[in-house]
């Protein structure tokens, strides 16, 4: 029950806040890029385009600030992963990859589900 509860806090704060900020560090801005091909005006828009949905945070490996984890397509058109941490109210990417085909699906049946209520 703690993890549902913990996703509608994530749900309920990406739909509610009106204006991401994000904090950049040289690492993290180049990482996703040169690994993926993602840039970070791409990683933004997942958020900005407001059409995510949230994974829940990272359980495994244990680190000593929490991960988030969104799933969503950007303004070219693709399915990212995108992990995070919030600093100070400000969105911190820490990763963002194309999503996998099994989330690729989970995106599709989430949507779906979110539809239907």
């Amino acid at each position: 029950m703690a993890q549902f509860k913990f996703i509608l806090w994530l749900a309920y704060w990406y739909l509610q806040t009106e204006i991401f900020e994000f904090e950049w560090d040289q690492g993290n801005s180049s990482k996703s890029l040169s690994k993926h091909g993602v840039s970070t005006e791409e990683v933004e828009s997942v958020f900005s385009l407001r059409l995510a949905v949230p994974l829940g945070r990272q359980t495994s490996p244990e680190v000593a600030e929490e991960r988030l984890c969104l799933l969503g397509p950007s303004r070219k058109g693709q399915m990212l992963s995108v992990v995070f941490t919030l600093r100070k109210d400000r969105i911190r990417p820490i990763s963002s990859r194309p999503a996998s085909r099994r989330e690729r699906k989970l995106y599709e049946e989430i949507r779906q589900k979110i539809k239907n209520l």
